[in-house]
């Protein structure tokens, strides 16, 4: 019998409303929910897939134990044995550090994802923490923490309102948007040009975005910074620059100029290919708009001033009077954010606080960069332990970091790895256990993270739509119990982990002044929460303690019961102007011209000269996948959604290139071979490999992705190109060297 459910998609960032159909306990239709109060209906491909991908037959349904060098099913009891036999020895012999934890993408697109991880690094009290962030967006989280005291305090651009939006290094109608959350990403850039708003696309490549701006500039991959660092010196040398209403809460100005003064249109304009008056122009029309924003993603985070392009976006946001102010780029206001502390000073933000054992890379947002993995594990030095063990939470990194031939022989090499996943990838087929999450369609879903850069303030839950099969675990019970077993608790009831955590934020919040239950009983606070489960119960306290919740009846506000009564989701309203509440720098104010970003401009003013020959790589992404997730699903896979290197016509000819040939690509890590495909979507000098293939490794249980599996472009890099501000991994704008096939330059031979 046929029925409906509906389910927030968790497979890109839009987060999306759907409607499953489901038969027979089997998710077999997906389309947009109309009714919900953000998406309004809109469905992507991915979406509309969900089906195909939770029923994906290659999913494990139960874990994994090695046994004899060889991995067999396992009942849940063994595999947490063995996971607490695995773990517990390497702290106790080696300490803490020699742990390492991997968080991959995923991690934010679930539930137990968003709740777990925190309780379990803290619990084995690890340094050796690396996630995907350091391949993709840290360097806003970087400059974020520099400018406003709180790395994860992002500002969005107000997609809806604004009259002006810059792009640069972002392909929303690809990538559904990053770092801010908006269902039709396509239909709201529609929406700005038809109400007489400009659209300004940098992009090396002309992407379906660029296509749709009124004006494309085709930038020499790597220059972001020098562009936008141009840019700020025309407001300042030209009288624009104008703070707006922010201005008292702004610090830094006149320090700021200065440290720009090198940076003129003319100065840079050679290197960014972009002549100076064009330049002077870009910051004019930013200045002259009523409303306008500044959004830079990951094609100016993954390149070797990735953090100060990051800041210079919102140094542009600032000089314009746009930054904190609607139609420009705001603060978004989570249901589940901290209760709202007032206005003041606060601890600021720092980098460095622990370096990595090798190379001393500093630490950033807690963080070491995932590109320094495989030498963590591979290389002894006098600098402490190396790591000996890891924990992979729903992460690729044989395939998503650089390098991944050496990184897979360092997983080999360790005394234990343990890996939650749902697949037999590139990464968990060297773990000692494996333990597989339920499909999607039985688990419960919360945005905690993408909530807080969604363009309109709002909050969703969705239970699960299909009870959890017979043998499967929940995901938040299977990161409890990891949890348990990791810290020396294993066979305790995994519900203490969530009451632990109730116990101790109760704690914590009646003893703060600025909170709605201060001086109150925290067990009868923790006895009135409701839900069926712990994770429930800690989504229930934090809407309770919220910036819109009922302070557990102290007023009226948002509960669990509240939004489960609305199954479509409360709209919370437009992004409001929040400033100076939420900064958290020492000043109180937004510190333009923070110490580390001063120190690192030299290396900026350096890039001026530089003039690299030769072809440069940058990636690109497509609207059906995200990164390696979801190659393993036939609808997803094909027509246009192939592994093919992009090169301009000119670049071709002149490197005897021809259009559907094996071409070798080589870079500093390696080589890869990948079939040509000639266009003028690029600029000449630049080719383009998408991220997240290279499924040809023995070992997996990926049974379609093997058929195609693509080149892993992240092996033509070695790991040694990093932005040191922030460790992200320079993945564009990288040298390269372009050979035909043996067979190709033969034919060429014979013609």
């Amino acid at each position: 019998m046929s029925r409906t459910a509906l389910r927030i998609c968790p497979l890109c960032e839009a987060t999306c409303g759907l409607v499953l159909t489901i038969d027979d306990g089997r998710v077999t239709g997906a389309r947009g929910d109309r009714e919900d109060v953000f998406s309004k209906g809109f469905i992507c491909p991915k979406g509309a897939a969900f089906g195909a991908l939770d029923s994906d037959p290659d999913r494990l349904r139960g874990p994994l134990v090695r046994v004899d060098g060889e991995l067999r099913e396992a009942t849940w009891e063994e595999a947490f044995d063995a996971v607490a036999a695995g773990i517990r020895p390497v702290v106790e012999r080696y300490g803490p550090h020699a742990v390492g934890v991997v968080l991959g993408n995923p991690n934010v697109h679930t539930m137990a994802g968003a709740l777990y991880p925190p309780v379990l690094i803290a619990g084995i009290s690890t340094h050796s923490l690396f996630t995907a962030s350091t391949v993709d967006q840290m360097p806003k989280h970087v400059s974020s923490g520099l400018l406003f005291g709180d790395a994860n305090l992002i500002p969005v651009p107000d997609l809806d309102r604004t009259d002006h939006l810059l792009l640069i290094g972002a392909n929303p109608l690809e990538s559904n948007g990053s770092l801010c959350t908006a269902p039709d990403f396509p239909g709201r850039l529609k929406a700005l040009r038809a109400r007489g708003g400009t659209l300004t696309v940098i992009d090396p490549r002309r992407t379906r975005t660029a296509r749709l701006a009124d004006r494309h500039l085709a930038i020499r991959p790597g220059t972001d910074a020098l562009l936008l660092a141009a840019m700020a010196h025309t407001l300042f040398d030209e009288g624009l620059a104008d703070l707006g209403e922010r201005a008292p809460h702004i610090q830094g100005l006149d320090e700021l100029a200065a440290a720009l003064d090198d940076f003129t249109p003319e100065a840079v304009a050679s290197a960014c290919d972009i002549d100076a008056e064009t330049i002077r122009t870009l910051a004019r029309e930013l200045a002259a708009a009523p409303t306008a924003a500044v959004y830079g993603r990951i094609g100016s985070c993954t390149v070797p001033h990735g953090t100060l392009a990051s800041w210079l976006v919102d140094v542009l946001n600032v000089l314009t009077g746009n930054l904190d102010r609607p139609g420009g780029a705001l603060f978004p206001q989570a249901a589940t954010d901290r209760t709202p502390r007032p206005a003041g000073p606060g601890r600021g933000f720092a980098l460095g606080r622990w370096h990595s054992r090798v190379r001393r890379h500093p630490e950033a947002k807690g963080e070491l960069p995932l590109s320094a993995l495989a030498e963590e594990i591979d290389t002894p030095t006098d600098e402490g332990e190396p790591v000996r063990a890891l924990v992979v939470v729903a992460a690729n990194p044989v395939l998503s970091a650089p390098d991944g031939n050496r990184l897979d022989k360092a997983l080999g090499s360790l005394d234990f790895m343990v890996s939650v996943d749902p697949y037999l990838n590139e990464t968990s087929r060297h773990a000692d256990v494996v333990l597989p999450p339920p499909p999607p369609a039985q688990s419960p879903h919360h945005d905690f993270a993408f909530n807080t850069l969604a363009v309109r303030n709002q909050v969703r839950y969705t239970r699960p739509a299909v009870p959890l099969e017979p043998g499967r675990m929940a995901e938040t019970e299977i990161l409890a119990r990891l949890v348990l077993a990791a810290t020396g608790m294993h066979g305790a009831d995994p519900a203490a982990v969530d009451t632990l955590v109730i116990d101790q934020t109760l704690a914590k919040a009646v003893r703060d002044p600025h909170s709605p239950v201060h001086g109150r009983d925290p067990q009868q606070l923790a006895a009135q929460l409701t839900g069926d489960s712990g994770p429930e119960r800690r989504l229930d306290m934090m809407l309770r303690l919220g910036p819109y919740g009922d302070g557990f009846g102290d007023r009226d506000g948002l509960t669990l019961d509240r939004l489960l009564a609305h199954p479509h989701g409360i709209d919370l309203g437009p992004l409001r102007p929040r400033l100076p509440q939420p900064l958290k720098t020492r000043s109180g104010k937004v510190e333009l011209l923070p110490e580390p970003i001063a120190a690192d401009l030299p290396r900026l003013r350096a890039a001026l000269d530089e003039r690299p020959g030769g072809l440069v790589l940058v990636g690109r992404r497509h609207l059906r996948s995200n990164n390696s997730w979801m190659h393993n699903v036939p609808a997803l896979t094909g027509g246009s959604n192939r592994c093919t290197l992009h090169v301009h016509p000119d670049d071709a000819e002149r490197l005897g290139v021809r259009d559907g040939q094996p071409v070798r690509v080589k870079g500093a890590g390696g080589e890869v071979t990948a079939p040509a495909e000639v266009t003028d979507a690029v600029r000449p000098g630049v080719v383009s490999l998408p991220h997240g293939w290279g499924h040809d490794r023995p070992g997996t249980r990926m049974g379609h992705a093997a058929v195609d599996p693509g080149a892993n472009v992240n092996q033509l890099l070695d790991g040694s190109l990093l932005d040191p501000l922030s460790g992200n991994a320079v993945l564009n704008g990288v040298p390269v060297e372009l050979v035909p096939s043996a067979a190709a330059a033969a034919e060429r031979s014979a013609l």
